[in-house]
């Protein structure tokens, strides 16, 4: 199967590609390098610099190459950016992704995995949070996630596609090869490991007074391993589960300080942080139930212990002290 990952030069798209090519498919792999970093890219992939914004460049890649299905990862994804920026989310989320599935229509393409997110909840009535909870997303981030949902209904009613929406919680970890690189680090894990490593004099903890034990915000964390499995998982299997949203999680959240904790115990080393007041658009808690997508599809996280995703976090920092080296941003 041919394969086009969009954001592949991204954290998750790359680790995604490296497991499409593991398991014998080939990958067109696709990014603007805005925020990806090309190194990320496995080798094996074609790499096609695209803008999802250009229609003219993503009828190139339908041109050029034979594409059976795709993995849509590429989006803007910082929360505090889109309370500030919200136009930026909905031109690149909302836009972009119909641009790239007129693309699709265009050409016959009609296999779509789409990389949605535990945002488009917002704060949670029930925990943990099953799929047919209340969508009221509290911030534009989740809203444009959200709207690219109805986006995928519609399609699939006049097109025929073929889609599945996974909606992960926090992804985290590494594979040995590829890990979390951002040029702006807003992740708690790999900020929490930049304090272990000197590269921060501490880790900023927004929100102490949440309805939480300990004050601070509640999280399920998913290794991207598991993440990448599920995705492939549910490509294998659209044919049985096409128009279905799944949460991609363990049904088990952990707060900021227990993070801190664990990474601790990681390293090996003191982590200094410092307490502060809450930060627009956090809920309180972010709990996945994962009962869906171990009853539809028979998957379950293999990798997602706490200490097993800060491990291999932390051997990945190690090995990439810098990330990928590229912080320069790519010229066009």
């Amino acid at each position: 199967m041919n394969v086009l990952v969009t954001g592949a030069a991204g954290y998750i798209g790359s680790i995604c590609a490296e497991v499409l090519l593991a398991q014998g498919m080939k990958v067109v792999a696709l990014d603007s390098l805005l925020e990806g970093h090309s190194p990320a890219v496995p080798q094996g992939a074609k790499f096609c610099k695209v803008d999802l914004g250009n229609r003219e460049q993503i009828e190139a890649v339908f041109a050029q190459h034979k594409i059976d299905a795709v993995m849509h990862f590429a989006a803007e994804a910082l929360v505090a950016k889109s309370m500030k920026e919200p136009s930026i989310f909905y031109a690149t989320n909302v836009a972009g992704g119909v641009n790239l599935l007129d693309a699709m229509t265009r050409h016959g393409v009609q296999k779509f995995i789409f990389s949605s997110t535990a945002a488009t909840y917002g704060e949670p009535e029930i925990v943990p949070i099953p799929e047919d909870h209340r969508k009221s997303p509290i911030n534009p981030y989740g809203k444009s996630k959200l709207v690219f949902e109805g986006i995928l209904a519609d399609y699939k009613s006049y097109t025929g596609l073929q889609y599945a929406s996974l909606r992960y919680f926090n992804a985290a970890g590494a594979s040995k090869e590829r890990g979390e690189h951002h040029r702006v680090e807003t992740h708690l894990i790999p900020r929490v490991l930049n304090a272990a490593a000197g590269d921060l004099p501490y880790v900023d903890v927004f929100g102490t007074d949440y309805p939480t034990p300990d004050g601070t915000c509640v999280r399920d964390y998913i290794h991207v391993l598991d993440i990448a499995d599920s995705h492939v998982r549910a490509l294998v299997e659209i044919d049985r589960v096409s128009g279905e949203a799944f949460n991609v999680g363990n049904s088990r959240g952990f707060s900021i300080l227990e993070v801190i904790d664990t990474a601790e115990r990681v390293t090996g080393r003191k982590i200094p942080c410092k307490l502060g007041p809450r930060r627009l658009g956090d809920p309180a808690v972010l709990v996945a139930s994962k009962e869906k997508l171990k009853r539809l599809l028979g998957w379950e996280a293999a990798h997602s212990s706490l200490e097993e995703i800060i491990q291999s976090a932390w051997a990945w920092k190690q090995k990439h002290p810098g990330g990928y080296g590229d912080d320069a941003r790519a010229s066009a």
